[in-house]
């Protein structure tokens, strides 16, 4: 007899990311383009045991499966276009790596930097390179897989080079002493990702992101990005 195959299914929340970035504008495109930049994985109370967690330390990196919580829409598109290929280039949803989904799922590759105990939270991750934002639900964690994972000779279609090109980052008025040193470098390799979408490019605009607790105004000729404001909010 076949087994009867459901058309939905429902999942749990385990935890959510606590990171420096209240709003999208800003946050890196892919998993592990800045990998300075620290976030923490913060679980639910049903799953602060600690035994979930065992051996997890023994791993380098994990993946961290997670939903596009701001991107949920009853009718996702079956194209998109990519803002790195300039907005006009359609392609398939499955194709992409949009947030407008059937199910807004996202995956990342993020480095495990140590597993830490609080009063508050129980055992909580500590980890680098991620690209969520604040809040990001979260619905599973596997161990990354060298040995699995790791896929010679593969080809990365229309997307192959697209992501290589890097600002000149200038900050060209003070950094305040409240934007501690490794937000500072964090925040040096986020714009020099450059977070505009790519068929904005006016030299004489100001765009302003908020991270870590600071607005960041920035703005971008040619090859340079030239940031022109950090205020504490």
């Amino acid at each position: 007899m076949a087994k009867i195959q459901k058309n939905e299914y429902s999942f749990k929340v385990i935890g959510h990311i606590r990171s420096d970035f209240p709003e999208k504008f800003g946050i890196p495109r892919q998993s592990g383009r800045v990998p300075s930049l620290g976030s923490t994985v913060i679980f639910e109370p049903e799953y602060r045991n600690p035994d979930a967690l065992r051996e997890l330390d023994g791993f380098s990196h994990i993946w961290i499966l997670w939903v596009f919580s701001e991107s949920v829409t009853d009718k996702p598109p079956m194209t998109v276009r990519p803002p790195r290929l300039g907005g006009n280039r359609q392609v398939g949803v499955f194709a992409s790596r949009s947030p407008f989904r059937p199910n807004p799922i996202g995956i990342s590759a993020v480095k495990l930097e140590e597993i830490v105990c609080t009063e508050k939270y129980g055992q909580v991750l500590r980890i680098s390179g991620a690209d969520m934002m604040d809040g990001t639900p979260i619905i599973d964690i596997k161990p990354y897989l060298p040995s699995a994972d790791l896929i010679e000779n593969a080809v990365g279609g229309y997307a192959d080079g697209v992501n290589d090109h890097r600002l000149n980052v200038k900050f060209i008025c003070e950094i305040p002493d409240s934007l501690a040193p490794d937000r500072r470098i964090s925040l040096s390799g986020i714009l020099a990702d450059d977070p505009r979408p790519s068929y904005q490019n006016a030299s004489d605009r100001v765009y302003t992101m908020d991270f870590a607790g600071h607005s960041v105004g920035f703005r971008v000729d040619g090859d340079d990005l030239y940031v022109v404001r950090i205020e504490k909010i």
